[in-house]
């Protein structure tokens, strides 16, 4: 049996049928090896898709170890030399792993390449966005919630930017990417300490912190339905994607704005309660946010 040019990586949690439309999608679109990671469902995941899906590998977790964990198990099992790593509630549209494999194919230096990234209903989802300095940090963090047009989430999320061109950018989203095998393996993978958030971007500052860059490929194109497994435990999600923001700070803050840690830590304190507020209030899924 040849090697395969893309493998699927899928990381779900007690949304079945959601993985296999995106199964459906991945096949559609010519992609054959695919590996699902379910993270300990209670829904009846893992005997479905072995009796529904018997080609594919299904890896089946002992508990709920993260996205990023379960991610890096199950590229360990892929075989080709691009892995696409994606949420279970992705549709892949027809033609885009071909245009993700092209990008990475003409460009050596290239480890990540993102899709463009929509709602059902076909609005942009913002899945590229810059490296956040402190002061974009800051304004994104709080002002969102009483002014979500304000300049400093603009300019963090790029929502100025041109989505319609193919670029070099800092960072994209982990609902969806293709990713050189060579480079993640350089690097590791995802850091397996942030359970939720803050993978992906901690991944591509690692890879450009290596040497690699990332791209954003707008001629592929993903549907994503956001927050079904992680709306199960709003709460927890969004104390996790806290902690993580926090455990990125540490980890990339150098220099004089290590001082500034403490205060970041109780900014984020505060943070996690508005949060916590305005999905109490709004009953939005935390990823929509």
């Amino acid at each position: 049996m040849s090697t395969p040019t893309v493998s699927a990586v899928i990381v779900s949690y007690n949304v079945v049928d959601l993985v296999l439309e995106c199964i459906a999608s991945l096949r559609t679109d010519g992609v054959e090896e695919v590996v699902v990671v379910d993270n300990a469902s209670a829904d009846g995941s893992v005997e479905t898709l072995r009796r529904r899906e018997p080609d594919i590998e299904v890896v089946a977790l002992p508990r709920n170890l993260g996205y990023g964990t379960a991610a890096n198990r199950g590229v360990a099992r892929t075989t080709a030399p691009y892995v696409a790593v994606m949420n279970p509630d992705v549709v892949v549209e027809p033609g885009s792993t071909k245009a993700l494999v092209d990008a990475l194919d003409g460009d050596p230096g290239l480890a990540v390449v993102g899709p463009r990234v929509e709602s059902p209903g076909g609005d942009l989802y913002p899945s590229v966005r810059t490296f956040p300095d402190l002061a974009d940090a800051a304004g994104h963090a709080f002002f969102h919630f009483v002014w979500p047009a304000n300049p400093f989430s603009r300019r963090y999320r790029m929502l100025d930017w041109d989505h319609a061109a193919a670029a070099d950018v800092d960072w994209v989203a982990g609902n969806h990417f293709l990713v050189r095998r060579r480079a993640w393996d350089e690097v590791g993978g995802f850091d397996e300490s942030f359970f939720m958030y803050m993978e992906d971007v901690d991944l591509c500052w690692r890879l450009r912190r290596a040497g690699w860059r990332t791209g954003y490929e707008p001629a592929a194109r993903v549907t994503h339905a956001i927050g079904r497994s992680t709306d199960q435990t709003p709460y927890r999600m969004i104390l996790a994607h806290h902690r993580s923001l926090l455990r990125y700070a540490v980890k990339t803050t150098s220099g004089w704005r290590r001082l500034l840690l403490p205060v970041i830590a109780v900014a984020l304190a505060v943070r996690t309660v508005l949060a916590c507020a305005q999905r109490a209030a709004r009953g939005r899924p935390h990823a929509a946010v």
